[in-house]
């Protein structure tokens, strides 16, 4: 597994538990040939998650997470059976760019919606939330995409159009928004990002917003350069101890002509 896809994990108390988890013995993983059914990976996520998200930013929308509660918050690492669980965490980049969209329900309003890294699928569901024409949710690991389907029809939702193809670096898409939560956590992704960014808002005009809570690969990228802020919000306390040393998160429209 490699240190640089791992690197998110390990700023938080989640993540030190899921780091653990995968730098460990992975026996028991599925092989690259073996595609669970979506049902058999929908009774795994209702078994080992919890329905949660009152305390985060946002309160309204409904997320089946990690707790301490769940199983594999204790089980023994090489019994877990998937990729690496980001969706089972609602990282506070994410938190604070659902947070804005339910706050300023223009900015979604009849707009084709891509949200990029989608995890758990919140602000896929924020921007549906705020009458989005149309949404797309991408994330390359097919667990997240059940888990997308499964939180949206825990709040009410039909689900979006699941998409777990790399898109990054791909022809770009008439996608009149596009949403990243916590996607600025290594470097060279961060490069691969920008360089895909600016051709989409090149190609169509694409409006591209960020929340990203502070990281250091963030901060220090050249893309920063380029961003203007729209929003901050103050995390709530669980949220600050399970993050350590981060205590506010913070959206961002990409400008590139700054």
């Amino acid at each position: 597994m490699s240190a640089a896809l791992l690197m998110p994990l390990q700023c938080s108390r989640h993540g030190k538990l899921i780091y653990k988890v995968f730098t460990q013995t992975q026996g028991h993983r599925y092989l690259s040939n073996v595609c669970p059914s979506a049902e058999h990976i929908r009774k795994f996520i209702i078994e080992n998650t919890e329905i949660t998200g009152e305390q985060s930013l946002t309160p309204e929308i409904r997320l089946r997470l990690f707790t301490p509660r769940c199983r594999f918050w204790r089980e023994r690492p090489e019994l877990w059976p998937f990729d690496d669980p980001y969706w089972a965490i609602y990282w506070p980049g994410g938190q604070a760019l659902s947070r804005y969209i339910l706050d300023n329900p223009e900015v979604c309003r009849n707009q084709t919606v891509l949200d990029l890294g989608s995890g758990c699928g919140a602000s896929a569901i924020a921007a549906t939330l705020r009458g989005a024409a149309h949404v797309v949710a991408n994330d390359v690991d097919t667990v997240a995409a059940v888990a997308t389907q499964m939180n949206c029809e825990l709040n009410g939702l039909e689900p979006p159009v699941c998409l777990t193809t790399n898109m990054i670096g791909s022809e770009p898409d008439a996608f009149s928004l596009i949403l990243l939560g916590d996607m600025f956590y290594d470097e060279a992704l961060a490069t691969h990002l920008h360089s895909w960014l600016d051709s989409c808002v090149r190609v169509y005009g694409t409006k591209v917003l960020i929340g990203d809570p502070g990281r250091a690969q963030f901060e220090s990228h050249s893309i920063r350069q380029l961003l203007h802020q729209l929003a901050q919000f103050e995390l709530p306390e669980s949220v600050r101890e399970e993050n350590y040393g981060l205590t506010f998160s913070t959206v961002w429209c990409y400008r590139p002509e700054l």
